[in-house]
C-alpha cells in the first residue's frame, strides 16, 4: 500500500474511524428551504462514504433560526430536522463511514433577508462581507438560551443515530466571535472569551454523553487585531478539553475569506504547520487546508503533524479519492478554482469545475438523434476536439463501451483549458488534463493529434456519430485597426509561447483577460487594462478574483482603465470613448483582446449538411459559456444520447 499512514484506522473518543480520511464540513444549498435533508443531499453523503472516506460531515448546521447563514443550510434547530438526520446517519452507516454533524450559529454573519431575522451577536460588529447587517447585542439571558440550543440540537443528533459531533468555533461564527478581540467587546461574564465555548461544549457532552465531541477552529483570523496564533492556541488550551474528544484546525474569518477556503496558487498542506501545536494538548487533531494530493495527506499524518485530514472540495471534486488512493488507482483531482464555494452566495446546488456530476446539471438539449446503422457498428463515435468538452464526451462514452475516437488538430490536448494551465494564477489546472489523458488511455479511446478534420477526413472514418467539440474561432473586434500583427486574440497568443512581453495593453475585462494581465505582471511586465465593462471578471465569484486583483491593485507597474470603450486602435496608441470623452492612451507594444461577447452555436462550414451521420455540438461550440463546469456538464447530456448499439 502506498499510503499506509492514511489507511490506518484511528480512535476517536468513542468511535473508531477505519482510516485517517475525514470528509469535512462544507455548505452545499443541497437542503429544503426550511433546513431538511433532501434524498439528493443524503445520496451525495453516502457517495463519500461509499468513496472510502472514514468520516462524512453533512455541513454547519444552524442549532437556531437566528444562525441561519444560506436559504438552504442544513438546520438542527427543530425536531423536524431530526428524519432527515437520521435518513442521512443511516446512508453514511451503510457504507462502513461514520456520520457527522458540525453544530453553528452564525451570529454576525448572518443577513436579515435569508430568514427575514436579524443577526444577534456579541457585540454590535456588522460583517461587511457577509453583507454588512448590524446584529443585536445578545444579553445575558440570551447567551445561555443560546447554550441551551446547542445542547437541543445535540440531543436531536444522538436521537437520529449521529455518530460524531464538531461545534463550530471557527471562520467567525459565533463561537468564535466570543473568542476574537475583534467582535467580543463586552463586559459581563461573556468578556472572558472562554465562557461561552465552554458552556457549549458542557451542554452538547450531556445532551449527548456517548457521542464523539470535538471542535473546529481558525488557528489564526489573519486579520490585523485579530487572534494570532500563539494567541488562539493558548485560549484552546484553556477550554474544558476534558470535554471534547478532537480538534479539528482550519484558519480565517470572514475579512480573511482566502484562509477559510484557500486559493489554487497555495500551497497544499498549508496549514500543517498551524496544527501540529495542538496534538501537545494530548487529543487527536486533524487539519485541513488544500489537502488534495495523497502524497501531502500522507505526509501529514507520517511526520505528526496531524492524525487526520480533513477534505472538503477534494471530496466534491471525486467522492471516490479515498478508496481509489489507497487502491493506487487515479482520481479526478480538485483544482482549486474555488467556483464551489463561490457559487454557494447564490443559493443554487454548488457545482463543481471538474465533476459535473454534483450541483444542478445543464438542461438536455433537444434534437439529437439516433446515430444511422448505415455504417454497421464499426465506425462508432467520432470527437472533433481535444478541449475539455470534447475529453469528457470521449470519456463518457468509452466509459459506456463504445468505440470512440478523438480527433485534435493541435499536437496536444486540453484546448484553451491547456493554455489556461500555463498562467501563474492556476498552477493545478494541468491535473485534469492529465487525469483526462490517463482514462483515455484506460478506456481505450483511440486518440489522434496534429488532424485537421474536414468532411473527407469524417467520411474515411465512417462514423456512427459525430461530437464536434470544436470550440470556437476567435474573432476580433471590429474596431478600425483592431488586426495582426499589432493585435492578437489572447488565446492565440498564448499558443505562440513567447515570453511574456516587457509592456503591454489587454483589452478586455472578463476572466482570461484578468488572468493574462496577472501573469505577465507578475513576470515583471507593464500591462495597461482597457474595457468598456466594469468591474473586472464579474462573471467568476469573489474568491477566485481575490488574488490576481489585489495583485494588479498592488502593482505600480499597472494600468487599469475599465469603463472606456476602444473605438480606434494605433501602432503604439488607443482611441477611446470614456467618461472623460474621447481620449487617446498610449499602447506601446502588443494589444491583447479577450473578447467578452458569448458565441453563439458554431456548426463547421465544411461540415455536409446531409451526411446521414448524426452530429452533436457540444461545449463551446454549441453556445455553452467558456466555463470548464458548463461544457462538462454539457458534455454529460450529449454523450447520455448515444444508444449502446454503437460501435
Amino acid at each position: 500500500m502506498r499510503y499506509p499512514a492514511l489507511a490506518r484506522p484511528l480512535t476517536l473518543g468513542p468511535v473508531v474511524l477505519r482510516n485517517r480520511v475525514v470528509s469535512a464540513p462544507m455548505e452545499r444549498n443541497y437542503c429544503t428551504p426550511d433546513g431538511e435533508m433532501t434524498r439528493a443531499y443524503i445520496d451525495y453523503l453516502a457517495a463519500r462514504a461509499e468513496g472510502g472516506a472514514a468520516l462524512v460531515f453533512s455541513e454547519a448546521s444552524y442549532v437556531r433560526a437566528d444562525g441561519r447563514g444560506r436559504a438552504r443550510q442544513a438546520g438542527v434547530a427543530e425536531d423536524r430536522h431530526i428524519p432527515g438526520l437520521a435518513a442521512m446517519a443511516a446512508a453514511v452507516h451503510e457504507h462502513g463511514a461514520k456520520a457527522g454533524v458540525e453544530l453553528n450559529h452564525g451570529g454576525r454573519t448572518v443577513r436579515s433577508r435569508v430568514r427575514g431575522l436579524p443577526p444577534v451577536a456579541p457585540s454590535a460588529v456588522p460583517c461587511p462581507p457577509a453583507g454588512g447587517d448590524m446584529p443585536a447585542v445578545l444579553g445575558g439571558e440570551e447567551v445561555h438560551d443560546l447554550v441551551e440550543c446547542y445542547g437541543r440540537a445535540a440531543r436531536r443528533c444522538r436521537e437520529a443515530g449521529v455518530d460524531v459531533l464538531s461545534v463550530h468555533a471557527a471562520h467567525g461564527y459565533l463561537v468564535h466571535q466570543f473568542l476574537s478581540p475583534l467582535t467580543n467587546l463586552r463586559t459581563d461574564e461573556f468578556a472572558d472569551p472562554m465562557r461561552f465555548l465552554d458552556l457549549v461544549l458542557a451542554a452538547v457532552r450531556n445532551a449527548a454523553p456517548e457521542l464523539c465531541v470535538g471542535i473546529r477552529i481558525s488557528a489564526f483570523e489573519g486579520v490585523p487585531g485579530g487572534l494570532d496564533a500563539a494567541r488562539t492556541l493558548e485560549l484552546v488550551r484553556a477550554a474544558r478539553l476534558e470535554l471534547i474528544d478532537f480538534i479539528d484546525v482550519s484558519a480565517g474569518n470572514y475579512e480573511a475569506a482566502q484562509w477559510m477556503v484557500q486559493p489554487g496558487e497555495w500551497p497544499p498542506g498549508i496549514l500543517a504547520d498551524h496544527a501540529e501545536p495542538y496534538r501537545t494538548l494530548g487529543l487527536p487533531v486533524g487539519v485541513a487546508g488544500r489537502i488534495s494530493d495523497p502524497q501531502v495527506a500522507e505526509e501529514v499524518v507520517v511526520r505528526g503533524r496531524a492524525d487526520f485530514v480533513s477534505m472538503a472540495r477534494a471530496l466534491h471534486a471525486d467522492p471516490r479519492w479515498p478508496r481509489r488512493v489507497l487502491a493506487g488507482e487515479p482520481f479526478r483531482p480538485c483544482i482549486a478554482c474555488n467556483v464551489c464555494i463561490d457559487s454557494l452566495h447564490g443559493g443554487a446546488p454548488v457545482p463543481c469545475s471538474v465533476n459535473p456530476d454534483v450541483g444542478v446539471p445543464e438542461p438536455r438539449r433537444s434534437g439529437t438523434a439516433r446515430p444511422s446503422s448505415r455504417h454497421g457498428p464499426s465506425g462508432g463515435v467520432v470527437v472533433v476536439g481535444g478541449g475539455p468538452a470534447g475529453l469528457e464526451t470521449a470519456r463518457l462514452a468509452a466509459g459506456r463501451g463504445l468505440k470512440v475516437r478523438l480527433l485534435e488538430r493541435e499536437s496536444r490536448l486540453g484546448g484553451r483549458f491547456r493554455l489556461a494551465a500555463a498562467l501563474h494564477c492556476n498552477p493545478g489546472h494541468h491535473r485534469v488534463l492529465d487525469w483526462y489523458a490517463g482514462e483515455l488511455d484506460r478506456l481505450g479511446v483511440e486518440v489522434r493529434t496534429g488532424v485537421a478534420v474536414d468532411a473527407a477526413v469524417l467520411a474515411s472514418l465512417r462514423p456512427d456519430a459525430v461530437v464536434l467539440a470544436t470550440g470556437r474561432a476567435p474573432r476580433l473586434p471590429e474596431v478600425e485597426g483592431a488586426g495582426p500583427p499589432h493585435v492578437a486574440e489572447i488565446a492565440e497568443w498564448l499558443r505562440e509561447g513567447g515570453e511574456p512581453p516587457e509592456q503591454c495593453t489587454i483589452w478586455g475585462a472578463d476572466q482570461a483577460a484578468m488572468a493574462v494581465a496577472d501573469h505577465i505582471a507578475v513576470q515583471g511586465g507593464r500591462v495597461q487594462i482597457i474595457a468598456a465593462r466594469e468591474p473586472l471578471a464579474p462573471e467568476v465569484g469573489p474568491r477566485a478574483r481575490m488574488l490576481p486583483i489585489a495583485r494588479l491593485a498592488e502593482n505600480p507597474a499597472v494600468r487599469v482603465l475599465l469603463g472606456r470603450r476602444v473605438v480606434r486602435v494605433g501602432t503604439d496608441h488607443l482611441v477611446v470613448q470614456g467618461p472623460a470623452g474621447r481620449e487617446e492612451i498610449a499602447a506601446p507594444g502588443p494589444v491583447l483582446v479577450s473578447p467578452e461577447s458569448a458565441p453563439g452555436p458554431e456548426r463547421p462550414r465544411w461540415l455536409p449538411a446531409n451526411t446521414g451521420t448524426p452530429f452533436h455540438l457540444v461545449g463551446e461550440a454549441a453556445g455553452v459559456p467558456n466555463s470548464l463546469g458548463a461544457v462538462l456538464r454539457d458534455a454529460v447530456s450529449v454523450a447520455g444520447t448515444f444508444p449502446a448499439e454503437i460501435g
